[in-house]
């Protein structure tokens, strides 16, 4: 990959679509992950205005220092970036108080923290005229589908979705971001325990990458390991499961026929 150009050529997009668009800049939630990191480096880059929004809720303390080590990283180098703290966890208690301990299982919360969080970053799009930047990459949007619908799958725009998440270290490896957030395990932050991705999955990205390339290739399935079988087992099961989220919202679409006059 030719790095390099390929930052060039996000960052015009962004810049371009911005300017298309009559807004002011980005808004992005960071997690203190490599995705987010990447993602609002991208966007500043750009010259626009940019809101770093971190959102914790329950969330463990060496998450918000990454989050904050990179901030302050980002604000040394461009000044219209500007970092905003809002703590979401008194307002999950509340929903936890008012939903039926019955519906409160692990994934239902997990994904009603990122609807939270999604919540919020409209909000500060809505009065800053930002446009919602999207930090999915492609293993995660468009192969095991690993991401909250109307949480942090409800962006207006994506620019690392194209990228696999080996590229996405690259990426983040020659724009400089700070190598404790190279080296921390991925990690959504929606679990109170503070469980991993690839925990969650089953899979590594790198297994998960090989198995995405197989699947599109056509490779011969007798010549795998048992390993690499388990890993295209857990690929497809989450495609499939996941297609209401990777795929358009469908339609119905009314015969021409019943729009006829009575």
């Amino acid at each position: 990959m030719q790095t390099e150009k390929v930052i060039e050529h996000i960052v015009d997009w962004l810049a371009a679509y911005c300017e298309q668009a009559g807004m002011n800049g980005f808004v992005v939630g960071i997690s203190g992950g490599i995705d987010s990191a990447v993602t609002s480096t991208l966007c500043a880059k750009t010259g626009r205005t940019v809101y770093l929004l971190t959102m914790p809720i329950y969330s463990p303390p060496d998450q918000l220092a990454l989050a904050g080590n990179h901030l302050n990283w980002l604000k040394d180098q461009f000044p219209d970036v500007r970092g905003i703290t809002v703590d979401l966890t008194p307002v999950c208690q509340a929903i936890e108080k008012s939903l039926s301990p019955d519906l409160q299982d692990g994934l239902t919360m997990a994904n009603t923290r990122s609807r939270l969080r999604m919540v919020t970053l409209y909000a500060y799009a809505s009065h800053y005229r930002l446009l919602v930047a999207g930090t999915g990459n492609k293993i995660e949007d468009f192969g095991v589908g690993f991401f909250t619908k109307y949480g942090d799958g409800g962006v207006d725009l994506s620019p690392i979705a194209d990228l696999m998440k080996s590229e996405v270290y690259a990426v983040g490896r020659c724009l400089g971001i700070i190598d404790a957030i190279l080296q921390a395990p991925p990690t959504d932050g929606l679990w109170t325990d503070n469980r991993s991705d690839e925990a969650q999955i089953g899979a590594t990205y790198d297994e998960l990458e090989w198995a995405m390339k197989f699947e599109g290739g056509g490779g011969d399935e007798s010549q795998l390991t048992n390993r690499q079988k388990q890993v295209l087992a857990i690929f497809r099961r989450l495609h499939q499961a996941n297609r209401h989220k990777i795929d358009p919202i469908p339609v119905v679409k009314i015969p021409d026929e019943y729009r006829g006059h009575n």
